[in-house]
């Protein structure tokens, strides 16, 4: 059997336990199996874990209802609720208990965190709660405030077990041990045994770390000197761990006293330290830094669910707690000489850890009281609906198999087997599962992220633009589409296109020298993304000579190329990303928190809906209660009946969310010859313009009443496609919508036997546009073939065999003779029933180009009756372009191209942003038409505005055969 390094921490005299409680997990089965399989030995709780479980899961509607019905009111049915699942808990750890003769094995929970500046009410509060609770292995959790301490030396003297948390500062820990010696000379005193008295002393570590870090990044940018910089650079992700292992220190001294050894001899226990807060909250740090660096013995770690599977999987054990004492007082040292007081930081996060217990303590009420009201009305259901086809019957059988193979439970698990079995495919999966667990993260981190936010708005910005490309940017600007900004916040740009129009554009409406440009990158290496950035650089430098870099922010995985170039430009600020998500599901990490926040977006609720989501998702939720299962199991189920094509129809406020589904769903599943193709933006028709390839999909806020659409849906409905409804409260719930779509793309690419985190087929266009790049370097030019034909400023592309093969259809059925108009018709005769239409436009994203370009996509589907898309070029490279390469051989490509009338250097090389974007159209063509696919090229003339419309006219005539067979067959 493999080893597990969970259960090694034991034999280094360390306890696991877990940072998490829910329903589920125990009646599940869930929290045995971790006892049994990973040694778990004790279990903590706070208001914040109850009101995720309670807010995110059905798991307590019964018992909510029941004591509603019953009159009770929130804080009692909390209470009744936290103690059920406290002694629950307290009976599956008993037998670790016992087995370790009252050592380990303990379940916590808390004291009402509103009365940790009260000693007196603490007190009394600790005392019931032991009451109701009537478990030996129980530990009430009390605060170390300074009115906590009394409370806790009173309650360990009386016999209860205690779990002191909130512990920052080493001072604050020497009070707590001190108390405990106190407490038990109390109780040898008075002739009470000392073998059973037990206390944990929670301190808190990467906390530490996050507002540590913050007041360093502030020294560094002030920072005068290369020297001082290099100081400061090297405290980085230290002080956290150096912070706990002085306390550690500490311990060993306190416990090896002779007072306590006179006490030790009459059976007592030392109080050991118990590491809170491990789970790592900066990307850039290893998920395991808080477990590796703090093993010894007489320890807890507490660990949340996503860092206890991060250790199993590649912990390394050995004991390290004791180790490089002396970089740790180098470190507290070091922090002095550069200006930083230890222990302001540890007494603010004290300050800070009461108010946002208190405050979490009141959201769970509110959330209890909502969930009461909501279930005696029977309104608030936000449960998706699947109709029509025979789906919902398919998608239960589907959810059977799905619970019989435990795939939810394995996709937390982080089980790369769920997708693939060779082992690159395996290591490449369990490096792109992060996004399972990045809202947790995310909620610690949101305070990095106010505090920039405010720095930029006090520097004057009023413009925020995010230069970046596909998961860098498709999130960003549903931010953008959706959310006001907020008074006093950034208005925020996105740009993904190389059109050079399109970059002056953003230019022109915004002030340079006020906007922050935000440099996203997950690579670091993204082509267009870094040429954005030498134009708009150069563009500053002009203005602001060497402080250019101070309107510059860097969003990047650790260690990439663009956070070299971040450090020697100086640029404001650099944010991680996390490297165990891949771009397309990093919608609620750093690459789109932090464009929405400096929006002023309520970042905050968007992570708590979304962490309600995780709730529902969660790995003991039942097959068919868990939403994100269900939604992929009918994705995957459809495509297996033939309707691969998902017709998004959203509320207009919201409909720029499916863009970035169609991203996720396109990239994530088009390959391999398999493939799942999102319909974003078509004008909802007839149902007599459908194929029987079409699943709807309906995402609707509550606010929105549109009869047309839902007469249009019934009409569907009726005709026999199936639909699936989504309805959100608001359009905050988009937090939940995010996740939930990440589960089922993970899930649908389970039913199509594919691996949904790569993207094999991506880098072959790039791959394309840089040679030819080169050859420009070169040669001042690239080749390309001559047009097919021309006539009237429209130019036809299309590749030698594939052109005499349309010729070939068109003399058989018109005669010979050559014109565009016959190109087009033989072109749109290859489709066949199943195909789609990709409209693929190298233009500039106007709203009158798109008016246009829609225009003509909706004369393309209601005439051949085939799905249509629409994607801007490069933009749709980093989306829909996998599946055009990856995916099925059923598409027919429009590329569409244009001469520009302006033009825009790209610093630094030899070519300008239109020959940049010529390369990447061409360099696409050139792979489509490798895979053989069926595409031409349309080159308009660079009057675009007239060429568009006469575009669209030539393919009405083109389509009028159709129209007439379509009529005469009705």
């Amino acid at each position: 059997m493999a080893s597990n390094p969970l259960r090694e921490l034991n034999a280094q005299g360390q306890s696991v336990w877990l940072d998490y409680i829910r329903r589920w997990e125990i009646v599940s089965g869930h929290l045995k199996q971790l006892i049994d399989d990973d040694g778990l030995s004790g279990v903590t709780s706070n208001p914040s874990i109850f009101e995720k479980a309670i807010a995110g899961s059905k798991d307590y509607d019964d018992t909510i209802r029941e004591l509603t019905e019953g009159g009770k009111e929130a804080p009692e049915i909390f209470e009744r609720i936290a103690v059920q699942d406290i002694q629950m808990t307290a009976d599956l750890l008993l037998p670790t208990y016992n087995a370790t003769d009252g050592r380990d094995g303990f379940v916590s929970i808390e004291v009402s965190p509103i009365l940790a500046h009260d000693t007196a009410a603490t007190i009394e509060e600790a005392r019931r709660l032991w009451r109701e609770v009537n478990r030996p292995n129980l530990m009430v959790k009390v605060p170390a405030t300074p009115e906590g301490l009394p409370a806790i030396e009173q309650l360990l003297g009386e016999g209860l077990n205690i779990n002191i948390t909130l512990l920052f500062a080493i001072e604050r820990y020497e009070e707590v041990a001190n108390a405990y010696l106190n407490a038990l000379e109390k109780l040898a005193r008075d002739g009470k045994p000392l073998d059973r008295a037990a206390s944990v002393a929670s301190f808190f570590v990467s906390r530490i770390d996050t507002l540590a870090d913050q007041e360093l990044e502030a020294k560094f940018q002030g920072a005068k000197t290369d020297e001082d910089k290099t100081k400061i650079s090297g405290l980085f992700g230290k002080v956290a761990i150096a912070n706990a292992k002085l306390a550690y220190e500490k311990f060993k001294e306190i416990f090896s006293t002779s007072r306590f050894r006179e006490l030790a001899q009459k059976g007592a226990r030392v109080q050991r330290m118990l590491w809170a807060s491990t789970s790592t909250k900066d990307p850039k740090y290893s998920d395991v830094l808080y477990v590796e660096n703090l093993i010894g013995p007489h320890t807890v770690n507490t660990m949340p669910s996503s860092t206890m599977a991060a250790f199993r999987e590649h912990g390394r054990v050995r004991a390290t707690v004791e180790e490089e004492l002396d970089d740790s007082r180098r470190v507290f040292t070091e922090l002095e000489e550069v200006g930083i007081d230890i222990r302001s930081i540890t007494q603010k996060l004290e300050d800070d850890g009461v108010e946002r217990f208190a405050k979490d303590f009141n959201k769970l009420l509110k959330c209890v009281t909502d969930k009461r009201q909501n279930l005696l009305t029977e309104v608030g259901s936000r449960d998706l609906a699947i109709s029509g086809a025979g789906l919902p019957q398919a998608v239960d059988a589907v959810l059977e198999k799905l619970g019989q193979q435990g795939i939810g439970r394995r996709l937390w698990d982080r089980d790369p087997a769920i997708w693939k079995n060779d082992p690159a495919n395996q290591k490449l999966i369990r490096n792109a599962l992060g996004w399972l667990t990045v809202c947790q993260s995310m909620q610690e981190h949101l305070g990095v992220i106010t505090n920039f936010v405010q720095e930029v708005r006090r520097a004057g910005f009023t413009h925020a633009v995010l230069l970046g490309m596909g998961g860098s940017s498709l999130c960003p600007d549903v931010y953008r589409a959706t959310y006001p900004v907020a008074p006093g916040f950034l208005e925020l740009h996105v740009l993904d296109s190389t059109v050079p129009a399109s970059i002056a554009h953003v230019e022109e409406s915004i002030d340079l020298v006020h906007a922050l440009l935000i440099v996203s990158s997950k690579s670091g290496g993204t082509a267009e993304t870094l040429s954005f950035f030498k134009y708009f650089y150069e563009r500053l430098r002009l203005q602001k000579g060497a402080s250019a870099g101070e309107n510059f922010v860097a969003i990047t995985d650790p260690g990439t190329s663009l956070e070299k170039l971040a450090v020697e430009r100086n640029f404001r600020h650099v944010f991680h990303g996390n490297s165990d998500i891949g771009g397309r599901y990093s919608a609620l990490s750093n690459f789109g928190m932090v464009p929405a926040a400096l929006m002023g977006v309520d970042t905050h609720a968007l992570l708590d809906r979304a962490e309600d989501m995780v709730q529902a998702c969660g790995s003991c939720v039942p097959v068919h209660e868990n939403p994100g299962l269900t939604l992929g199991a009918a994705l995957g189920e459809a495509a297996r009946m033939g309707r691969d094509k998902i017709t998004f129809v959203t509320s207009p406020d919201i409909a720029t969310f499916a863009d970035w589904v169609e991203q996720l769903i396109a990239e994530s599943t088009g390959k391999e010859g398999k493939g799942i193709l999102p319909i974003a933006g078509e004008k909802l028709g007839e149902p007599s313009v459908y194929g029987k390839d079409r699943l709807f999909v309906h995402i609707k806020l509550a606010a929105e009443s549109d009869e047309s659409t839902e007469r249009a849906l019934k009409a569907l409905e009726a005709a026999g496609h199936p639909i699936i409804r989504l309805p959100l409260r608001d359009s905050l719930e988009l937090g939940r919508e995010f996740f939930r779509w990440e589960v089922a793309t993970a899930v649908a690419g389970y039913s199509l036997g594919i691996n949904p985190f790569d993207q094999p087929n991506v880098q072959e266009s790039k791959d394309n546009t840089n040679r030819l790049l080169e050859q420009f370097r070169s040669q001042g030019k690239f080749s390309e073939d001559p047009p097919t034909l021309e006539s009237d400023g429209l130019k036809f592309f299309c590749d030698a065999e594939k052109a005499a093969q349309l010729e070939k259809v068109e003399t058989g059925l018109h005669g010979s003779g050559k014109s565009l108009e016959r190109y087009l018709t033989a072109f749109l005769r290859q489709a066949q029933p199943g195909d789609y239409l990709a409209l693929m436009a190298y233009l500039q994203p106007t709203n009158k180009h798109t008016e246009i370009l829609q225009s003509i996509r909706t004369r393309l589907r209601n005439a051949t009756g085939l799905a249509t898309t629409l994607g801007y070029g490069p933009r749709f490279l980093h989306s829909t372009g996998q599946l055009h390469k990856g995916g099925p051989n059923n598409g027919l490509f429009i590329q569409v191209t244009a001469d520009d009338e302006r033009d825009l250097p790209v610093p630094g090389e030899p070519y300008s942003f239109s020959v940049l974007k010529q390369a990447q159209a061409l360099g696409d063509l050139r792979s489509l038409v490798s895979k053989q696919r069926r595409v031409i090229r349309l080159h308009l003339s660079k009057d675009v505005d007239v060429q568009l419309p006469h575009l669209e006219k030539l393919l009405e005539k083109v389509l009028k055969p159709w129209a007439r067979a379509k009529a005469k067959a009705s």
